[in-house]
Formats: C-alpha cells, structure tokens, sequence
C-alpha cells in the first residue's frame, strides 16, 4: 500500500521524519500524483542518484524551483524593469541546476573563491561578528538567536566576501527570504500577489550595477574575481548575477537554519547539551550530525534521461525526481538509531551537503562560521529555556529552519 505523501506539501513540515520512515519501509519509490514526481528515500538510491548525473540531470532544479505555472507572462513583466531577460535567466539556471561539461567548467572558476585559504581566512572576521551579536544577550532576558546571530552572521560573511556595503546587508537578507518564498514558499502559488517580485527586482537591478562597477573599478571581493577581463574564463553579467542569487540562498539560508537547528536541537536534548558546553571539542561533531537529523536542506530535484528501474518500480525518461536529503540522513540501513540526537556519533555518508558533483561547494564555509557561532553560544545554554510556542519552521519544502529561536538565559548565581 502506498504511503501518503507530496514533497510540495506544508502538510508534513513540522515533522517529516516519521513519513519519511514509512516511505523507506513501505514505498522508497514513491509517485506523488499532485506533484507528478517520484519520491526516492533510502539513502543508498538518494546517494547513487546524485552521484549520476548522466541518468539524473539536474535540469530539475530549475524547471521545479523556477516554475510559476500559467502567471509566468506577468512575472516576466515584474521584471522588466530589471532590462535583464527573465527567459533567458531561466535558460540558462544556475550552478545547482547544470551538468557537465557547463557545470564542471563554470564550477572551476567559481572554486577560486572557496579555496581553503581564502575560506579560512575569514574565521577572526566571524568571530568579531558573533561577539558583537550576543553581547545583546542579557540573563533573564529574551534574546531571539535567529534575528540576532544566525541570520546576520552569514549574511554579513558573504556580503563582505562580495564587496557589497555594510547599509545593504540588510537588503541582502530579505532578498534571500523572497527568493526562498517565491521558489518554494506559498508565494510561488502567486508571486506577482506576494509583492515578493520588486523584492527579486531590486535585487537583480542592485547585481547588474554591482558587476558593472567591478569592471570598471576592480575591488579585492568575490565578484571582482568572477569578472577579471584580464582572465580568458571570466564570466558574463548574467551567470555573476545566478551565481550570487544562489549564494545568496545556499550560503545565507543554510548557514542560518544550520545554527538554529543545532541550538534547537540541544535544548530539545539536555544531555546533549551538557557535553558540548563542557567541551568546545564536541562542536564540529554537533554541526554534523545536525546536518544529518535535521538537515537545512530536505530535498533535491533531478530529472530522468532515460527509463529506469528502482525498487521494482519503472520510472520513465524525464521524470521529475525528489531526492530527500531529510529521508536518507535518517535512514537505519546507515545511521544506527537515526532518530537519536548523538553529537558523538559516526556521521559519515551523511548527505547534508549533498554528493557527488554537487557537493556544495560553499560546505566549508558554512561549517567553519557555524562552529564558530556554536563554540560561542553553547556554554551559554545550560538552563535557557525557549520563550512562548513551538518555534515556527521557514515556509518552504526545500529548507528547513526556525523564523524565530527566542532563548532566555539563565540568570548566573
């Protein structure tokens, strides 16, 4: 008997876990009808599938996470203003949703950011910004960790990275909010009625003018970088401007639900807790194995390039394909127990990063400015305690994190 479920749905955001073992149990190739996409959830088929693009292509990113249904025309006019071609935008996606050999070469160049150095050279900078962020944090007092740590700290990280000037910052985050509601939050149903597209249009109107600026006055940032003209392979204004969009997202949201599930995590497990404020060498265990029982991404797209059989079930050429993350890093055929919370324990093979050629490559990054956040607020939780309701989850299927994280200190004796 088939399991019900649609990866499309908010039915089963506040918790996905227990669909997602019966998918595994009963229905590891599930079609979801509304959706009109199969629904892969043990972790060995997850993990081949984003190991093989030639069967899976990634063009299912783009076609799902850009897909406005019949309003398309009026989005494209929204965006008008922006005199960038939203249908040759989607064209040609982003990183995420390319193969090889465009995805290998435009990645090559894009490394140039992410090398080890570069990325280790920005851990004083996170800690100068996580000390300012909770010196607002007083015993006895609310303080809401997401708006005042979690969301600021990457934001600020990769603004800088870019160049961009500390007044936009702010812009910077709720730019990356809007692009999260229109591709996969409830404004995607309408997104002309979100008034979330001036939001995508400022963005981008703020991106072409930035890439103009570094070719005409080179800076020491990331875009700078991209658009060297003394190099053979710089790039083009419009795959500068996918690329930041998609840091924006990938770097930005994922870092901030990353510590904010980890926090939620230990307040939820006290002996958890307990450990890693005892020892800050914990800290990188608990920044993996949120990655894996609560992972900021749940799901990845792929589309067929040809018939295939998994589990006894076909799936035909160009099928849409939802690969989740969230199902396989809980699978037991793997994670021994893996709907315990252990900070300790083993979490290779877990796919909070994703595999194969899309690994993302922003993954050091992220866990350096998150280890660097949790070193610094975990002796500060024993006896905090959450403020008011259940916190509520970011509205979307593709991430997964708290709009809000109050915590309440505890008052030192």
């Amino acid at each position: 008997m088939n399991v019900e479920y649609e990866p499309l749905s908010p039915r089963w955001r506040d918790d996905p876990y227990p669909v997602y073992r019966e998918l595994r149990d009963q229905d590891p190739v599930h079609f979801a009808p509304e959706a009109e996409m199969f629904c892969i959830s043990r972790h060995a088929d997850v993990s081949h599938a984003l190991a093989q693009p030639e069967l899976y292509s990634s063009v299912a990113m783009n076609s799902v996470l850009t897909d406005f249904g019949p309003i398309g025309p009026r989005v494209a006019v929204a965006l008008l203003r922006t005199r960038i071609n939203p249908f040759e935008l989607r064209r040609r996606g982003s990183l995420i949703s390319m193969d090889a050999p465009r995805h290998d070469a435009l990645r090559a160049i894009l490394n140039r950011g992410f090398v080890p150095r570069r990325i280790a050279a920005w851990e004083p900078r996170a800690r100068e910004i996580v000390r300012d962020a909770l010196r607002a944090w007083r015993p006895g007092e609310p303080f809401d960790l997401v708006e005042g740590l979690a969301s600021p700290l990457p934001v600020t990280i990769i603004a800088e990275m870019l160049g961009v000037e500390p007044e936009r910052h702010r812009d910077f985050k709720r730019w990356s909010d809007a692009i999260i509601g229109l591709s996969s939050g409830a404004a995607r149903k309408d997104p002309a009625a979100s008034g979330l597209l001036g939001e995508l249009s400022d963005l981008y109107i703020y991106l072409k003018e930035c890439v103009r600026e570094r070719k005409r006055t080179p800076a020491l940032d990331l875009v700078s970088l991209l658009v060297d003209p003394s190099r053979e392979d710089s790039l083009d204004e419009l795959d500068v401007i996918q690329f930041v969009t998609l840091l924006l997202v990938a770097g930005n949201e994922t870092t901030t639900n990353l510590i904010g599930n980890a926090v939620h995590a230990l307040l939820r497990h006290p002996d958890q807790l307990a450990r890693v404020a005892e020892d800050p060498q914990l800290v990188p265990g608990l920044v993996e194995e949120t990655l894996r029982y609560d992972a900021p991404v749940q799901v990845a797209f792929r589309q067929t390039t040809r018939e295939l059989s998994l589990c006894g079930t076909r799936i035909p050429k160009d099928a849409v394909v939802a690969l989740l993350l969230g199902s396989a890093n809980r699978d037991e055929r793997v994670f021994e127990d893996p709907d315990r919370f252990d900070i300790t324990r083993e979490t290779r093979g877990h796919l909070g990063f994703g595999f194969g050629p899309h690994f993302c490559m922003g993954a050091a990054l992220a866990r350096l400015v998150a280890r660097v956040a949790l070193e610094a607020v975990t002796p500060e939780l024993p006896g905090a305690k959450l403020v008011g309701e259940t916190p509520a989850l970011v509205d979307s299927f593709l991430v997964r994190g708290r709009v809000r994280l109050e915590v309440e200190r505890a008052q030192r004796a």
